[in-house]
């Protein structure tokens, strides 16, 4: 996972130049672009909080694409010691996304929710996709030709707009800013004015030796549309890295068809 890279794809999309967030979160530009190209470690969780609030997503996503344990839960774990054993527990187990997905389903049943958290659900990618959007196992010689055949599959649900004019968009979107979060995914994305959010998966039957970030191989490439601007569109592409440092590409590459795809997906939201 490259934390640098999905925050310099958020600062962008948000409309904010490197100096600009540097100086509201009160470091210097140098250090900030050494953070996006991996040179400098993650950020602190307090610098990360910051950084959240400046692109206006919620700071547990950034803190879950750092890899890092959010603030609410280490105060959790630091007044309640036994959940630490608990959380143990669950490890050893190994539970995949599914049974995870029942634990919780017990827990909201038993334990519900007397307050809100101030969480804000973040928007899955799942019900943005459909069989007819996933292509599976495609053998491609570039990246271009990934970005083509994901136009062409978006286009299909946005009636009036030319796949040729939309795949031209996301190259020119790449050329200003590669959308390669690491762990071997990739997120182009296209502003279309009025379209409602839609998305097309590919898997990619050989990998692709490009410019990563992390220096993996490009494996998968999450295509998405999006009609407005704003915190569900960054929200939506932070989670998409959140998804990449999962193992999305691994969990993906095995799969034969989009039911299977859509199924594994399906199950690693679960854990949001």
């Amino acid at each position: 996972m490259h934390l640098g890279a999905t925050l310099r794809l958020l600062r962008v999309d948000a409309g904010l130049s490197l100096r600009d967030l540097a100086r509201r979160i009160g470091v210097s530009s140098a250090y900030l672009s050494r953070v996006e190209h991996g040179v400098d470690a993650p950020p602190t969780q307090e610098r990360l909080t910051a950084i959240a609030r400046e692109l206006d997503v919620p700071p547990a996503l950034l803190m879950d694409v750092a890899n890092r344990v959010s603030p609410y839960v280490a105060g959790y774990l630091e007044d309640v010691p036994a959940a630490g054993t608990l959380l143990l527990d669950i490890a050893r187990r190994k539970l995949t996304g599914a049974q995870l997905a029942r634990v919780r389903a017990f827990l909201d049943a038993e334990f519900p929710l007397r307050e809100a958290r101030g969480d804000e659900p973040v928007p899955a990618l799942g019900p943005l996709l459909s069989p007819e959007r996933v292509v599976v196992q495609l053998s491609c010689g570039d990246y271009e030709d990934a970005l083509d055949v994901a136009a062409g599959r978006l286009a299909s649900a946005l009636p009036g707009l030319d796949a040729a004019a939309l795949a031209q968009g996301l190259r020119q979107r790449e050329g200003e800013t590669p959308s390669q979060v690491g762990s071997g995914v990739a997120v182009p994305h296209a502003f279309v004015s009025g379209a409602a959010p839609v998305a097309a998966l590919v898997t990619l039957a050989r990998p692709l030796k490009t410019d990563a970030p992390d220096g993996q191989p490009l494996r998968l490439v999450v295509a998405l549309v999006d009609g407005h601007r704003g915190r569900a569109r960054l929200m939506r592409l932070a989670h998409v890295a959140r998804l990449a440092g999962r193992g999305l590409a691994d969990r993906l590459q095995g799969a034969e068809d989009a039911r299977q795809v859509l199924e594994t997906l399906e199950e690693l939201e679960a854990l949001r």
